[in-house]
């Protein structure tokens, strides 16, 4: 019986496998072993050794020679723990009105440092063109209108939003994006003054939307909220459409959520 590895060595095992599995997630088609070697500057035998590890433990499945993509083992714990979240059980219902309403693609998002984290998403009933958002992925904070209006109840002083946003320039997604720190403060003020934030097309052309305060959730109390939004296609339903609808928006995501 071979003795086991101290505790530097295993955590140092471990780290490697669980960072091949986030950049096999990274790959929505999966990946080689040879895409997976050189996206993360690793030797072949480790990455093999760590996607042989994924593989026994259902996280990821091997569909051709050399080819992987994740198991069903990761996507059952995903969907299972996913539809679980008190937060998730508690907004769904809300973004399924608003989608309805609206006909456009409603999120429930929060915050995480300089980004913001969609933790639920629902799409309208009908309509040929949908957003391409998923359900964990992020966008940047500053060129969102949930990503702004969350930065305004969370961020209580320009250094204080200096430090969340990094020293990097800011993206700029589109032609619109705030890129200037500081006239992103002084619309942050504008949004804590009248409670919701609006995008036009900053984040992606031909994109416009509206975000107001969510309801307080178990996973998300008042200390860190989260936001609800609208994310319409300009061509069918232009901002000034959600900003004169911004009554029925908040009567639906709870009313006193503002």
């Amino acid at each position: 019986m071979t003795e086991p590895a101290p505790d530097g060595e295993r955590l140092a095992g471990t780290d490697r496998v669980l960072a091949v599995l986030l950049e096999l997630g990274a790959h929505h088609a999966g990946a080689s072993l040879d895409d997976i070697s050189s996206a993360m500057g690793m030797p072949k035998p480790s990455v093999h050794r760590a996607l042989d590890s994924l593989c026994r433990a259902g996280l990821a499945a091997r569909v051709s020679r050399g080819h992987y993509i994740l198991g069903d083992g990761f996507l059952r714990l995903a969907f299972a723990h996913h539809a679980a979240r008190p937060d998730t059980a508690l907004m769904t219902p809300i973004l399924e009105k608003l989608s309805e309403r609206f006909s456009e693609t409603a999120h429930y998002a929060v915050l995480d440092g300089a980004h913001v984290v969609y933790r639920a998403k629902t799409d309208p009933p009908v309509g040929a063109v949908r957003l391409t958002s998923i359900i964990g992925g992020r966008n940047p904070a500053h060129s969102t209108a949930v990503g702004k209006l969350l930065l305004s109840r969370t961020v209580a002083s320009r250094g204080e939003l200096d430090s969340v946003l990094g020293t990097a320039p800011l993206e700029r997604r589109t032609p619109r994006t705030i890129v200037d720190p500081d006239e992103l403060w002084r619309e942050l003020g504008t949004i804590r003054e009248q409670g919701f934030a609006v995008e036009d097309e900053e984040n992606e052309a031909g994109v416009a939307c509206l975000a107001v305060p969510a309801p307080a959730t178990p996973l998300a109390p008042r200390s860190t909220p989260g936001g609800l939004s609208i994310s319409a296609l300009t061509f069918r339903t232009p901002l000034t459409t959600l900003v004169d609808a911004l009554p029925a928006i908040r009567l639906i995501a709870g009313g006193d959520a503002a």
